[in-house]
């Protein structure tokens, strides 16, 4: 019998051989023919390529790290479904009608939810998008933003808020659990009221709305001059320009930022931010970022820390000077 410290301790390997009955039991609530699931990212969480019937291919997530609720996942797949502005792949339902499935995982000894999404075909962007995707992923975001603008969640749908600092992700930077020494929680306590006080002051000009909150050039596709948008297992309750800005922190140039600042602003304005308030919440995601390698049990994410955790407080006495 094994359990959740067990299931850390793996390798990416074993962990995602060990999520094999689990994808099995999952593909067993579909009406697919002769399913054929391939592992094809094993991160956050761990996805499936599955290939069915005469050519069907879908792509299986199976939540591994996420703290989803069912609500908030009833909240995404009503959230995906909404959008018709921007090509996203869409939710598919099980024998019962239902978009989430659970299947038993032995090696963490619980039911891990599931989703079945339509396949996009394409190629990720990754680390070298170029200037007409960075323009397009900046179009698509706005469009995102117009028209989740407006979008009432019905009952049994909830998305977390990210008017909190860990963006209700468990504390494990600053709390009696952070393995961070005195005065690097204490580096950490002060960018945090930092930014705090920069979210206070945006939220003053603007209301928080259904966001994606993880759209960078790993979560969208580009086939044939067409961009898609998919993961969206962080969205959640926030404001546009903390969209943004997540997308703003995963851009290496000026000229990177300034195709995707030049696409959003083809569909919308800007939001309205300072420079200071921009640094401030990308300081967040690093942050946000550290923490979530502290809580993963993705082996070769945790392996990070040392280098991912000396840059961090770089950042952070950089942005206090």
């Amino acid at each position: 019998m094994t359990n959740a410290a067990d299931f850390a301790g793996m390798t990416a390997d074993e962990q995602v051989e060990s999520l094999r009955a689990c994808v099995a039991e999952v593909l067993e609530q579909y009406d697919l023919v002769a399913p054929v699931a391939e592992s094809i990212n094993h991160e956050y969480n761990s996805t499936f390529k599955v290939s069915a019937g005469a050519g069907e291919t879908f792509a299986l997530r199976i939540n591994v790290n996420s703290e989803r609720s069912i609500e908030n996942l009833n909240a995404e797949i009503f959230l995906v479904n909404a959008i018709e502005s921007v090509k996203t792949p869409k939710p598919v339902a099980n024998k019962d009608g239902s978009f989430v499935t659970t299947g038993w995982h032995e090696a963490t000894g619980r039911k891990l939810s599931a989703v079945i999404y339509t396949w996009l075909d394409g190629e990720e962007p990754g680390d070298e998008p170029t200037d007409e995707q960075l323009f397009a992923l900046g179009a698509a975001m706005a469009k995102l933003h117009a028209e989740a603008k407006g979008l009432v969640l019905p009952l049994g749908c909830e998305l977390p808020e990210y008017s909190d600092f860990f963006w209700g992700s468990p504390d494990m930077l600053l709390g009696d659990s952070s393995e961070l020494s005195s005065p690097e929680k204490a580096l950490v306590g002060a960018a945090k009221v930092k930014v705090e006080k920069a979210l206070a002051e945006l939220q003053e000009t603007d209301k928080p709305q259904p966001i994606h909150a993880d759209l960078h050039p790993w979560n969208v596709m580009w086939h044939e001059g067409e961009l898609s948008v998919f993961d969206f297992d962080d969205s959640g309750i926030g404001l546009p320009v903390q969209d943004l800005a997540t997308s703003l922190y995963y851009l290496d140039t000026p000229e990177q930022e300034e195709a995707l600042l030049a696409g959003y602003k083809t569909v919308s304005e800007l939001p309205a931010y300072s420079e200071q308030q921009m640094k401030l919440l990308l300081l967040q995601r690093r942050i946000l970022l550290l923490n979530y390698l502290y809580e993963t049990t993705n082996p070769e994410h945790r392996a990070m820390i040392p280098d991912y955790q000396v840059e961090t407080l770089r950042r952070i006495r950089a942005t206090r000077n």
